[in-house]
């Protein structure tokens, strides 16, 4: 259910631009859509496992406030970051 700290490494790599920019917005929402997808593979398989679900909820929140806040601030780097994780918006 959980990602690998290896692949959040290189997810931050590839957003943040090196691997000490993990507060970034774009490597933010690039590990939550990681973990979102984890999670959701994980509650289509376990349908009462209501607890995975509200974190499911949670993580798409965090994820749609950052996205918003990208949109605002930086709208290539959105786009950018829309078009690479396959996001609907």
């Amino acid at each position: 259910m959980a990602i690998s700290s290896d692949f959040k490494k290189k997810l931050i790599i590839q957003f943040g631009h090196n691997e000490k920019n993990t507060g970034s917005s774009a490597s933010q929402i690039a590990i939550l859509t990681a973990e979102i997808n984890s999670i959701t593979n994980h509650v289509k398989n376990h349908k009462k496992d209501f607890s995975s679900k509200r974190g499911l909820y949670k993580k798409v929140q965090k994820r749609t406030r950052l996205l918003s806040y990208l949109q605002k601030h930086d709208i290539d780097q959105y786009r950018t970051i829309i078009k690479e994780l396959k996001i609907r918006k």
